[in-house]
């Protein structure tokens, strides 16, 4: 069992996360997957007992902690309670802190206190129908009109484009002469001319909401513009280093979740008058992940100490993404394997987690882009050897 770090008092976190999963989240999974989307009390619920938003200032009604380790015990214990298709990370470490980095003092005080408390659920708008990973093949525009911007475009795939109450749309503010010139633009529930879509259906993680939306000639104020209007591309940049380390984190909770509940079964499963544990094969393909795991775990975890200390390169996030979410999907099809056809069958978690699992090697970067990343860094003149040779 390999040793982590975590405070005394983030243990007692965890614990008390753990027993709000059981008592208010795991029960109403199932209605939610087939309704398609988390009752917004949800998110009420968990405001209230201090685990939607931890970082916060307290006069915004956080606890003013900004330790990582927060998020990644809240991410780890969702995918342990297969309640991770919540999403509640989306709007508290994922898109929360752009209005702490880029937002002025008025939009700090107008949105957090609600955002903490769960009655303003957030959603961030990046992707259109014809830009994913490439942000600069946008089509959406908000052109400057003097005391306002006109915002007009289509997104789509957007998590929580249901239930948000505040949407962060990313739109370009000077399409003609640089197309790189973005803005991010705070746009609220009910304002004339945002509309949303149906929710679409997906092949996992279906407790999640995910809608197109659809902004037609939306007047955004001033005062509802993050930071500079020119600058939103550079802030979008800024944070995928955490975003990825988001993904890295979940990803790997969910795969040692496929892990555990795929070990139980083999213990328990009889197979001509043995356990199919007993088996060589079992054993071997068992002890491939194990070793994976954990050593993926070890780095997984540094980066976060890293990241604690403001120093997460964008070439790392990426490793750590790209391999857990490729390990991920190998530890879930493994899982499926050894299950046989009792894996096919949703009542199973293994059959869940396989198809939840699919998109984290989309979302928040493909792993092409991530091996471009990887990849740049390595052609890039300042490049040193992993082994320094002038090191003493």
């Amino acid at each position: 069992m390999l040793k982590r770090d975590f405070t005394a008092e983030q243990m007692m976190f965890r614990d008390a996360y753990r027993k709000f999963l059981q008592q208010e989240i795991v029960p109403n999974m199932e209605t939610w997957r087939e309704q398609g989307i988390v009752d917004r009390e949800a998110f009420r619920k968990a405001g209230e007992q201090g685990f939607l938003m931890v970082w916060p200032d307290e006069v915004f009604g956080g606890l003013g902690d900004d330790d990582f380790r927060f998020e990644q015990i809240i991410l780890e214990e969702n995918q342990y309670a297969l309640t991770g298709d919540w999403g509640s990370t989306l709007h508290s470490r994922l898109i929360g802190p752009y209005l702490t980095r880029f937002g002025s003092e008025e939009q700090q005080k107008r949105f957090l206190p609600k955002c903490v408390s769960g009655e303003t659920i957030l959603a961030i708008a990046m992707t259109e129908p014809d830009a994913g990973s490439d942000l600069a093949g946008m089509r959406a525009t908000a052109i400057d009109h003097g005391d306002h911007f006109l915002l007009n475009g289509n997104k789509t795939y957007i998590s929580n484009g249901i239930n948000a109450d505040l949407v962060i749309v990313a739109a370009k503010t000077d399409p003609t002469n640089d197309p790189r010139k973005i803005g991010l633009f705070l746009v609220e529930r009910g304002a004339e001319g945002f509309h949303r879509g149906a929710m679409l259906k997906k092949m996992g993680q279906k407790a999640q909401d995910t809608a197109e939306l659809f902004f037609e000639n939306v007047i955004v104020p001033k005062e509802n513009v993050l930071g500079d209007s020119s600058s939103g591309f550079i802030y979008l940049m800024e944070g995928l280093a955490e975003e990825r380390l988001i993904a890295a984190v979940g990803s790997l909770a969910m795969a040692q979740k496929a892990f555990d509940v795929t070990l139980e079964f083999t213990r328990d499963r009889k197979l001509f008058k043995r356990s199919l544990g007993d088996f060589q094969n079992t054993q071997f393909k068992l002890a491939d992940l194990r070793a994976e795991l954990d050593m993926q775990q070890v780095y997984v975890d540094h980066c976060v100490n890293v990241h604690r200390q403001g120093q997460l390169t964008a070439e790392d996030a990426a490793k750590a993404k790209l391999l857990t979410t490729e390990l991920l999907c190998k530890v879930v099809d493994e899982g499926v394997q050894l299950h046989g056809g009792a894996g096919y069958m949703d009542e199973y978690p293994i059959s869940r987690l396989y198809t939840d699992a699919r998109v984290t090697r989309i979302y928040a970067g493909t792993s092409e882009v991530m091996k471009l990343i990887i990849g740049r860094d390595l052609y890039r003149n300042e490049a040193v050897p992993f082994i320094d040779r002038d090191m003493p």
